[in-house]
């Protein structure tokens, strides 16, 4: 089982990039799967998507074909103003070159989402919008979506280990959707 997660800001470690990893060692060390994250740093690092294909970077390469290979996906974002973040978005879009393969977007594919903002608004009507996009693209989102106020919630400690006991329980919980459906979907 192969799971890709991507997600967070420009800067290192920030709370959605941190809930995101956390799903995925939940993954691997508890469900046996293969896991790549590409982080706010790496998805910082792609070009602005180019609906025509041409000229993509090693990133951008990087980034389709581990999602082409992947079983299921955790997709974390910021929620800046109730909507999903330009880095993310820009990441989603690159699926695009995925439209003509066998498999097409995320279809039939088990998506965890998370959201971290700065408010309970701006994480519902964010993770709302996920959820959209998601279904769009024809995956499933999990059951449990993971929404987060950054200013009430402190969930790592200053180490960036995850502390908040129910936090972590959506955590594993949402690990345990994702692994369910990915074998699901893999017996056919």
């Amino acid at each position: 089982m192969k799971i890709v997660g991507f997600g967070g800001t420009s800067r290192a470690g920030s709370s959605s990039e941190r809930l995101v990893a956390a799903v995925l060692r939940e993954l691997e060390t508890n469900h046996g799967a293969s896991v790549r994250l590409f982080g706010g740093t790496a998805l910082a690092a792609l070009p602005h998507y180019d609906p025509s294909g041409m000229d993509r970077d090693e990133g951008q390469r990087a980034f389709v074909e581990a999602v082409r290979e992947a079983n299921g996906v955790v997709i974390g974002s910021p929620g800046y103003h109730g909507g999903v973040s330009g880095l993310v978005k820009n990441a989603i879009d690159l699926l695009e070159d995925t439209a003509r393969d066998g498999r097409p977007y995320l279809h039939d594919l088990p998506v965890g989402l998370i959201v971290s903002a700065a408010g309970w608004q701006a994480g519902g009507v964010t993770l709302s919008a996920l959820r959209s996009i998601v279904h769009a693209m024809r995956g499933w989102p999990t059951p449990l979506g993971i929404a987060i106020n950054s200013v009430a919630q402190k969930p790592f400690d200053e180490t960036g280990a995850l502390v908040d006991a129910g936090i972590a329980a959506q955590v594993a919980a949402q690990a345990r959707q994702i692994a369910r459906l990915a074998k699901l979907h893999a017996d056919g």
